[in-house]
């Protein structure tokens, strides 16, 4: 895992305006636990690419598993607005299911 995290940084420096290196670079810190280093870098890569709608989700459940439902429900709603301005149907879908799910858990 540590040279597939290796390889990701490297090409990130290569080329810092990839954003598929930088969500997979998150993704794998997700993998390995370091919660911390996932969300700076799924942050930094919305900061750079506000339309990457997937990370939306990813870091929304991010925040859930962190227990700050607030930031949770403030990302998914931020990427759902951000996909219905894209038109982008699925992620729309996934995004809404996330926060019914999540709304459900804060009423309960």
């Amino acid at each position: 895992m540590m040279d597939r995290m290796a390889q990701l940084k490297e090409l990130i420096k290569q080329f810092p305006d990839d954003m598929f290196s930088r969500h997979a670079l998150a993704m794998e810190y997700l993998k390995s636990g370091e919660d911390n280093r996932a969300k700076e870098v799924m942050l930094e890569l919305l900061s750079k690419d506000p339309g990457h709608i997937g990370t939306y989700y990813h870091l929304g459940k991010l925040y859930e598993r962190m227990g700050d439902l607030h930031q949770a429900k403030k990302v998914y709603t931020t990427g759902i607005d951000t996909a219905q301005t894209m038109h982008a149907a699925h992620e729309l879908r996934e995004l809404n299911a996330a926060l019914n799910n999540l709304l459900d858990l804060i009423e309960e």
